[in-house]
């Protein structure tokens, strides 16, 4: 038996002996330091972590390409679900918000402002439900192979900005027939929908973590997201419904434009409605959430890298 090996048995039978090593013995976690020795399913340091998220892109990229493949497989419309899904719910709550309840009374060009709301929000929310699942609908293949586990939420994500990408086309048409123009303010799209996916990434490392130990969460995500939408100004505008019609306090409506959803929806509706006006801080919102998210939510996630797929 080698030196490392005899030291190490010694130090395990000093401690099946009542806890304490053998007289002269080290402790088995500062031998096992002092040759160079670490357990299997260490946390590594966040740097190197990340670089092994890197050195993995190829892997989440496919990944997430083949959730979106798989996704509609066996549905006859197929891949046109991807853009029938928001449409239908935008339809749906045009009927009962634009109509029904008159919600499109104060706000031009209603269709262009809701399809725009539904489009926006249904990117976050699905990020969010997928990366709360990431981790508990995954034990198998986290237990079978060794990867860094943030690449589960990153694919969900990458998945969901995938089928955006697919969508936008037809938001683009749709806010076109509608009868906006294109203008410059378009080129800033694509900064929107970055900030958008920054935000979306970290809110799902935080469910993810979540998700993995609570398992009632996804029962609750349901309510969250519904109510998350409500408050989200998706079919209505924040100030008139809350300040005007409910008169309530402005402070009130400022928080509600405040959160990230209503934040992303502002910005992207002030891109592509001429007549619409967001207020002036609404970039500076979609920033802070963006780099907040992201950052905190890669160092929660990482925390808890060592336990993922016990249990």
């Amino acid at each position: 038996m080698s030196q490392p090996e005899s030291a190490i048995a010694d130090a395990q039978a000093g401690g099946r002996n009542g806890g304490t090593p053998p007289w002269g013995k080290e402790p088995l976690a500062k031998l096992a330091k002092r040759y160079g020795l670490r357990r299997a399913i260490a946390r590594p340091s966040l740097p190197v972590y990340l670089r092994q998220l890197w050195e993995r892109r190829h892997f989440i990229m496919t990944y997430a390409t083949s959730r979106n493949v798989s996704k509609y497989s066996n549905s006859a419309l197929g891949q046109l679900w991807q853009v029938l899904t928001p449409l239908l719910n935008a339809l749906i709550y045009w009927l009962m918000f634009g109509l029904i309840l008159g919600a499109s009374k104060d706000i031009e060009n209603y269709p262009a402002f809701l399809i725009t709301g539904m489009f926006v929000f249904t990117f976050t929310q699905r990020s969010v439900t997928g990366g709360a699942k990431s981790i508990s609908g995954n034990l198998s293949l986290i237990r079978a192979l060794h990867f860094p586990r943030a690449a589960l939420p990153l694919a969900y994500t990458i998945q969901e900005l995938q089928q955006l990408l697919i969508s936008m086309g037809i938001l683009f048409g749709l806010v076109l027939i509608t009868g906006e123009p294109i203008t410059l303010a378009w080129l800033l799209i694509p900064v929107v929908l970055t900030l958008q996916t920054f935000f979306n990434l970290g809110a799902s490392l935080v469910l993810a973590r979540v998700g993995a130990s609570a398992r009632d969460l996804n029962q609750l995500l349901p309510f969250i997201m519904r109510t998350w939408l409500y408050t989200s100004g998706v079919f209505f505008s924040i100030q008139d419904k809350v300040v005007q019609s409910a008169g309530l306090p402005q402070w009130v409506a400022e928080i509600m434009y405040a959160n990230p959803a209503a934040a992303y929806i502002e910005a992207m509706r002030d891109i592509l409605i001429q007549d619409h006006s967001p207020r002036p801080w609404i970039w500076f919102a979609c920033v802070f959430w963006a780099v907040f998210a992201l950052f905190f939510g890669f160092w929660y996630f990482w925390r808890a890298e060592e336990r993922y797929g016990r249990g």
